[in-house]
């Protein structure tokens, strides 16, 4: 159905809405008016019958007085029959035609068609009279109803009569509906003939205003239609002033606004287009092993590289779940998938897969959440690099430096050994002078060979490669025997070690030898600072919850902001003899153990070395070798 066919069927509908309550209203006016107007004829022949009623009492009384002696008995009953309500109410009924009854019924002896006053009482409603009437005598007001009586409808009026001196009476008037109806029906007649021409009449000037109404929409669809279909060059001819001038106008300007927006999505497309394959580009070569998995872990997609360091073909591997990670590892994972649902991104520096073959390999690991528009998370992309070859190169630096460490270490073992062997010599020669072996001389030798034996033992675990693996031990041990293998050399550089640490222990899961390694080679950077001797203080605490702290702190010459910069940088070093790696590794050994180093120094007020590692809340000490 058109838009035209809709206006003016609406209009059409109120008009016939508004004729019809004109028509009710009419109907309503029309035969109140009449029933006022049958009320009020009612009322002035009731005064007459009440007046023929009371002049009916004065003549009686007035031939009662004349003891019947002057008045002869024709007059008297000629006057009391022109006075006689019976016959008034006889002419009246024979006057108006409509009138059905007249009935005066005194409300004490009334019982029906008996003990009348006047009048007759063929249309019988005595439920509704005997109540009727009593409400009437009680309020002094005229009622007036419609109501049913021997199957033809009728307007009975009830009217109370209060004479002088006697008891009050009601006046029934029974007319019929007749009139108040033919008059009712030929005036609703005459309201719908006028009231169809009338909407014949809205119906053909509703549909003609409709067409002019919405002819200037027609023009605005046409044009919206062309929007639609791309061709945003047309314009509208705007020539009213008026809401759908305006409305006009503005989609002109749309047009406009379309054309140029079209344009830069048309360049944003072909942007992304090229951004795309860029991205696609860069997946497809880079030598890292990329894979995206959705939110319950099955895997969209996987680039070259991933195929070459896993295994898995793409074919074989999208839609499936990735098992890659080591059962001793699932714990890990569990956090990791927190840390991921909450949108973080997760960086594991070195770790360990399964290949598809079931090998292992060391990998480090970044995945994070990509999100949608929205900011919800909707999938994730993992990237591993093969750390294999780099771990390889990582350790063969490591044990180069620890040679070198171990060539430096060298004068200072052999002048720590050769203190006690020279106290074995003596008590060797005295007791072989005395010829006699004395217990206590011997306690001191086998004291003194201990000595000698622990200083090579720390010095072979130095010198020769040791698998890595990570142990719980007790800091304070670890860092006290490093102190002593270089507590000798200190001294012959007039050198004191000053320790505080704290006095319950504190656990770190670690491997020992790399941490001793890190030791000394802090400590030897400190006495390397310090030519002309002084005092190295080692703090070791655990104020921090869940931290173990190592501070290393001399009074060396100190690090200028210029060197600070560029340290842990391999090749690096002001030493003469120095590979400058010791403070790379150093700072590898304690990531690997989830830690960090910190240097903080000032020129000519020394340097201190901050070591933070995680500690392990165990009741228990671990057995220590000592």
């Amino acid at each position: 159905m058109s838009i035209k066919t809709k206006l003016s069927l609406i209009m059409s509908f109120f008009a016939l809405v508004l004729l019809s309550l004109n028509i009710a209203l009419s109907y309503f006016s029309t035969r109140d008016n009449l029933r006022n107007l049958s009320e009020a004829n009612m009322m002035v022949t009731a005064r007459q019958i009440a007046l023929a009623v009371e002049q009916s009492r004065s003549v009686n009384e007035y031939i009662k007085r004349q003891n019947h002696g002057n008045i002869s008995r024709v007059m008297a009953e000629g006057m009391l029959q022109m006075t006689s309500p019976e016959r008034i109410t006889r002419e009246t009924l024979r006057s108006n035609e409509h009138l059905l009854e007249i009935t005066g019924i005194d409300p004490e002896t009334f019982q029906g068609s008996a003990k009348l006053l006047f009048g007759t009482y063929n249309y019988v409603n005595d439920k509704v009279d005997k109540a009727a009437i009593n409400e009437v005598i009680r309020k002094g007001e005229t009622l007036l109803y419609d109501t049913t009586i021997n199957g033809e409808k009728v307007l009975e009026s009830l009217i109370p009569i209060s004479p002088v001196n006697k008891g009050p009476y009601v006046i029934r008037i029974v007319s019929s509906y007749e009139p108040i109806s033919s008059v009712v029906s030929k005036q609703m007649f005459s309201q719908v003939t006028i009231s169809l021409v009338l909407l014949q009449i809205v119906i053909f000037a509703s549909y003609i205003l409709a067409g002019e109404i919405i002819r200037p929409i027609q023009d605005i669809l046409i044009k919206v239609n062309q929007l639609s279909s791309g061709r945003f060059e047309t314009r509208m001819r705007v020539n009213r002033r008026d809401e759908l001038g305006l409305l006009g106008q503005k989609i002109n300007a749309m047009a406009v606004s379309l054309g140029h927006y079209t344009t830069e999505l048309e360049q944003k497309n072909e942007e992304n287009r090229s951004m795309n394959e860029y991205l696609e580009s860069i997946i497809s070569q880079t030598a890292d092993a990329i894979h995206l998995t959705d939110l319950e872990g099955k895997i969209l997609r996987v680039n070259p590289a991933f195929e070459g360091l896993y295994g898995w073909k793409s074919e074989e591997i999208v839609g499936c779940q990735l098992d890659y990670i080591p059962a001793d590892l699932e714990e890990d994972r569990k956090e990791w998938k927190r840390e991921l649902e909450q949108g973080r991104s997760v960086i594991l520096s070195e770790t360990v897969r399964k290949r598809k073959d079931g090998t292992l390999v060391e990998v480090s690991i970044s995945e994070s959440p990509i999100f949608d528009k929205f900011g919800r998370i909707s999938a994730y992309i993992c990237i591993s690099r093969d750390m294999t070859e780099h771990n390889r190169m990582e350790e063969l630096l490591r044990r180069s430096e620890k040679l070198t460490t171990v060539g430096q270490l060298a004068a200072g073992v052999a002048h720590e050994i050769r203190n006690p062997l020279t106290t074995l010599r003596g008590f060797l020669q005295m007791q072989q002078h005395s010829k006699a072996i004395n217990p206590l001389h011997t306690d001191i030798m086998l004291s003194e060979l201990d000595r000698i034996n622990l200083i090579v033992s720390e010095f072979l675990i130095l010198a020769k490669p040791q698998a890595v693996h990570f142990q719980t031990k007790d800091v304070r041990f670890t860092l006290g025997d490093v102190v002593s293998l270089l507590d000798s050399e200190a001294h012959l550089h007039n050198i004191e070690f000053i320790v505080h640490f704290s006095p319950e222990a504190i656990l770190v899961h670690c491997e020992e030898n790399q941490l001793k390694q890190v030791f000394i080679n802090i400590l030897k950077n400190a006495m390397e600072a310090m030519p002309s001797g002084g005092q190295i203080t080692l703090m070791l605490s655990s104020d921090e919850p869940n931290l173990a702290v190592i501070r290393v702190i001399d009074e060396g010459e100190g690090i200028s902001k210029e060197r600070m910069q560029k340290l842990g940088e391999p090749f690096y070093t002001n030493k003469e003899k120095g590979t400058g790696l010791g403070l790379m590794i150093s700072q590898r050994i304690i990531e690997s153990h989830k830690g960090c180093l910190q240097i903080e120094s000032e020129v000519g007020k020394g340097t201190a070395v901050t070591i933070t590692l995680p500690r392990l809340m165990e009741m228990e000490e671990p057995l220590q070798d000592h």
